[in-house]
């Protein structure tokens, strides 16, 4: 088996504000892994959707639905990267924020054990109200 040496970049969040379908939008880019070619060591995308309940003006969340959401997708990113931060099991790649909804992006080295906690919060109910919609790997 070939050993296979990855160093994890530092993350680089760069905000960058949009616009589609007239609506406004806010993404959260990691740019510290733009050049980074270790791709085949975290071949999967992990995309999860929360849908907004309390949204204020163009769709985007009020400070009551930020102070639940934003907490919960650092608790994921932490739960999927894992223990070992010399070697993690995601990467955060992005979160995206528009039209009533946050998406949350990661690369991922082992896609069963992020699974195995998104279906236990799921199972558990343990995910604040409403949030987890929906997730796909691909």
């Amino acid at each position: 088996m070939q050993e296979v040496r990855v160093f994890i970049p530092e993350e680089i969040h760069t905000i960058l504000k949009f616009r589609q379908e007239e609506m406004p939008g806010v993404a959260v880019i990691n740019t510290g892994l733009r050049n980074f070619g270790q791709k085949t060591v975290f071949p999967w995308h992990l995309s999860l959707m929360i849908d907004f309940e309390d949204v204020i003006e163009n769709g985007m969340p009020s400070q009551k639905e930020r102070d639940i959401v934003d907490p919960f997708g650092d608790y994921l990113n932490d739960l999927f990267k894992g223990a070992n931060v010399e070697k993690p099991n995601a990467l955060f790649l992005g979160r995206i924020t528009w039209n009533a909804t946050k998406e949350l992006i990661w690369r991922v080295y082992d896609p069963q054990l992020v699974e195995k906690e998104l279906k236990r919060i799921i199972k558990g109910n343990s995910s604040p109200g409403h949030l987890i919609t929906g997730w796909i790997m691909i």
